[in-house]
């Protein structure tokens, strides 16, 4: 994958230290060698895939901040000049090694004061096999009377639009 970067930084807004350019996840991004810190251009953009997977909501245990140690769908930043569903389906088999095919879109979500914006997406799978991605220590599919503590506070709200949102209705 390339990108341009025009107008990228060349000076780490930490350090001042000139930045260099490395491979990160097949994308070329400015990083910091003093501070060690990987740069991603704003502004942030985020994507998030719902799954039904053996009869139940597929999550994953973060191994990282935000939300160590708790539960969330598969999900990840657009990448500058990457389709927002593209990186929907990139970030599902990334995370959790199955394709998908994305259904809808269940809705944008922001808070005040986090320069995050996610867009959620329900997908069916249609292939792969389970695999943990780097960012998890753990992958499960839970009921929905039985999930685990959840990572973000709008992880409920998501959770049950897409349960109105299904064919199941479940």
């Amino acid at each position: 994958m390339s990108y341009n970067f025009r107008g990228a930084i060349r000076f780490c807004p930490h350090c001042a230290s000139l930045v260099e350019w490395r491979d990160d996840a097949g994308v070329r991004r400015p990083y910091c060698p003093q501070c060690h810190l990987t740069f991603y251009q704003d502004p942030k953009l985020a994507v998030a895939v719902l799954l039904e997977h053996d009869s139940g909501l597929l999550l994953q245990r973060r191994i990282i901040d935000p939300g160590k140690g708790k539960w969330t769908f598969p999900s990840g930043y657009v990448e500058r000049g990457e389709r927002v569903e593209d990186a929907a389906i990139r970030e599902a088999f990334e995370e959790t090694g199955l394709e998908v095919r994305l259904t809808g879109l269940l809705g944008l979500y922001s808070d005040t004061g986090n320069p995050v914006v996610l867009a959620v997406y329900a997908a069916d799978v249609v292939g792969g096999s389970i695999a943990m991605s780097d960012e998890s220590d753990g992958i499960a599919s839970f009921a929905m009377n039985d999930l685990p503590e959840l990572a973000f506070a709008h992880d409920a709200e998501i959770i049950a639009v897409w349960r109105k949102q299904r064919p199941s209705n479940g």
